[in-house]
């Protein structure tokens, strides 16, 4: 039996005027947010989904189903929490994990550094082992047409 798992996590959102941007656990500067039941931070809603994924524990929908109204509004971080819990109830760390956010405005540049500084923070990981990576949908789909955002995630866990 090994004792390392991968696991991948995607989440998309639509985009609307006035609403928060918050990504990673840091707020975005931006016109438009994230159409969400809970705050929508799509970086740890897909990481969240990665690491669930790896475990072989389904995903955050079954854990915090947006049709429950006690996760309206839900700070991300909690479900992260929640899920590092039934990480370590199993006895997995995290090895590392590489996230690509796809977003065509604002650039995400300048803020790649306080993302992974978050992440480090709440998962209580260094950032060398947290890549974030962010590109843009050339102008094509709903993302292309700034109307969403898409996140992908990949997490390697290993059994302590």
């Amino acid at each position: 039996m090994t004792n390392i798992r991968i696991g991948m996590g995607y989440d998309v959102h639509r985009l609307d005027d006035d609403l928060p941007l918050i990504l990673g656990g840091v707020d975005i500067e931006c016109k438009k947010g994230i159409v969400a039941h809970s705050d929508g931070d799509i970086v740890l809603h897909a990481l969240s989904d990665a690491l669930l994924g790896a475990a072989g524990l389904g995903d955050i929908g079954h854990f915090f189903p947006d049709t429950d109204a006690k996760n309206k509004n839900l700070d991300s971080s909690f479900i992260l929490i929640d899920v590092l819990e039934k990480l370590k109830q199993l006895s997995y760390c995290i090895v590392n994990l590489d996230i690509t956010i796809v977003l065509e405005k604002p650039k995400l540049q300048p803020h790649i550094h306080s993302i992974k500084e978050s992440l480090s923070n709440i998962l209580h990981l260094s950032t060398n082992f947290i890549n974030i990576k962010a590109t843009t949908s050339e102008g094509m789909g709903f993302v292309g047409k700034n109307n969403g955002i898409a996140c992908y995630s990949v997490v390697l866990i290993e059994k302590e």
